[in-house]
Parts: C-alpha cells; structure tokens; sequence
C-alpha cells in the first residue's frame, strides 16, 4: 500500500517501477531499462486492452513531466489576477467574486513587487458589520514563495506538497515577475484538464443543446462550423475558432460570466481560466 506520506517524485519513482516490473511479465518484448522501453511495453499493453486509454494517458504524462519547466505552464504576468495591497473589502470582494479564483498576489504598486498572498477564505470574518472595520491587508497577507522559470515541475510538484503551499509566484533570470503557476496547473500536467460541473465532457460535440433551449458551445469551435450550425455569417477570417473571435473583440481574455453581443448574438462565458476561455453560452437577441 503506498504512503500518503511520500513525496510525489517517490510515487512517481515507484510507479515507473512498477510498471516496468508488471507489464514485463507478460509481453513480448525485453525487460525495460529505460523510459523508452517502458513507453514501448505501454502502447502494447493500451493497444492489447490490458491498460485503460485514460490510463496509458495519464502514465505517458507521469514519465514526461520532469522534462516541463515551469515557464511551459506559468500563467503569464500580463494575465495574473491580483489585488492592490491598499484595496478595500468590497474592492477586494468584487476582484474575486468576478474571477472565481480563490487565490490572489497582492501587489505593492507594480506587479513587480508582490508582497504576499491573500486567501479568499479569509476574508470570511469580515462579512458582518462589526468586522468589517478591522478589516487591514496587511494583517492578512501569506508569505509568497518565488521561483525560478526554470524549476521542473517534477521538483516543483514535491515542494508544493512538502510546503503545503498551493501557488508560487515565477521570476524572471533579473528578478521580475513573470507569471505565476498553481498546484493545479501542475497536476493537470499529469492528470489532464480539472474541469468543473459546467465542462462538457471530451466525448461529446463541440455543441450541446441543454433542455432549457440554450446552446452551449466549445471555446475551440471553429468559427466556420459556427456558422453552418447557427445559419449566422460571423467573420471567419479574423479568427480560427469562436472563443479567439470572442477574445479579439474583446480585446482581452475574458473571464467567467462575462457577456458580449455581436451580430445577433449574445456570448456568455460558463468557464474560463486566466489564460483561455474554455464553454461559451450562446443565445439569440430577441428582434
């Protein structure tokens, strides 16, 4: 049984072990003595049915993931979402209530002086009245760990879990800031995309009609595809797929409930994260 207690480069360790070990018993093929050989045993055994598609998924991205830095998965500087050390409560309220993250750098002036982390759970005291007024940043700000771009993520995953520390600020080689990167964002390396209750699943089209009439569509849906479904005549040259077409109207990525109107047209983003829009509501204006 393994122990809760190991740190994840053990478990990964242990896992290529044992996957060298079992899958050698019973194919054809040599012992395997390097990474290539245990990719070798796993296709044979994805493709005989022994190992599950998602399986043999997942482990190709264990056995990868030392070769990403952090710099492959940061979420850039430009697209952090932050608070000001001197904001308010209700300017911090609305700064997460309209992200939906739960976790935020808090900036001294310049995004290059970030002096801790504010934790959207603690702001919870001060929702009444009589708290509201004690209410000081500073008081409720967490140490913020820095790391290099070029940290693996292998190294970077054991440290999280070693520190309990869910989010590290990334800096450049002159000491900059140049994003950020979460548990999260690492563990989707080796786990594949952590989606909500909103996502539609892999297997299903790019376009889901709910039972309420509305359309729910993929931020990848090609703009072209868009218009043969929709009868519409949206510009499919300016972008490739309707979540780019969205954004470049936009002029920025948009975040989570966030509405446009364009043609006859109004998109509502469902899901969307710092760097990508992900589901996209789509309802006709009433004429």
């Amino acid at each position: 049984m393994n122990n809760p207690d190991q740190p994840p480069s053990t478990l990964l360790t242990g896992l290529k072990a044992k996957l060298a070990t079992r899958l050698g018993t019973w194919l054809p093929s040599p012992r395997a003595t390097n990474r290539d050989d245990v990719l070798e045993n796993l296709r044979h055994a994805e493709q005989d049915g022994v190992v599950a598609r998602d399986a043999y998924d997942m482990m190709q991205r264990v056995l990868f993931v030392s070769e990403l830095k952090v710099r492959d998965i940061m979420i850039p500087r430009s697209n952090m979402v932050s608070v000001e050390r001197d904001d308010d409560l209700d300017k911090c309220l609305d700064i997460m209530v309209e992200s939906a993250h739960s976790r935020f750098p808090v900036v001294d002036n310049e995004k290059d002086q970030i002096s801790g982390i504010l934790l959207a759970k603690d702001l919870l005291r001060y929702f009444d009245d009589d708290n509201k007024q004690r209410f000081n940043m500073r008081d409720l700000m967490r140490p913020v760990v820095f790391i290099p771009e070029s940290k693996r993520l292998n190294v970077l995953l054991s440290e999280f879990r070693e520190n309990r520390n869910h989010m590290a600020v990334v800096v450049d080689e002159f000491g900059g800031v140049a994003g950020l990167v979460t548990i999260e964002d690492v563990l989707e390396q080796i786990v594949g995309d952590i989606e909500d209750e909103h996502d539609i699943e892999e297997d299903e089209s790019m376009i889901r009609e709910l039972q309420d009439g509305e359309v729910i569509v993929k931020a990848v849906l090609p703009v072209d595809e868009f218009n043969d479904y929709f009868k519409s005549y949206l510009n499919e040259d300016s972008s490739d797929t309707i979540g780019g077409l969205i954004s470049q109207t936009l002029g920025h990525v948009p975040q989570r409930d966030e509405r446009l109107e364009m043609e006859q047209f109004v998109f509502e983003i469902v899901h969307a994260d710092a760097r990508r829009v992900h589901l996209i509501r789509v309802s006709k204006i009433d004429n």
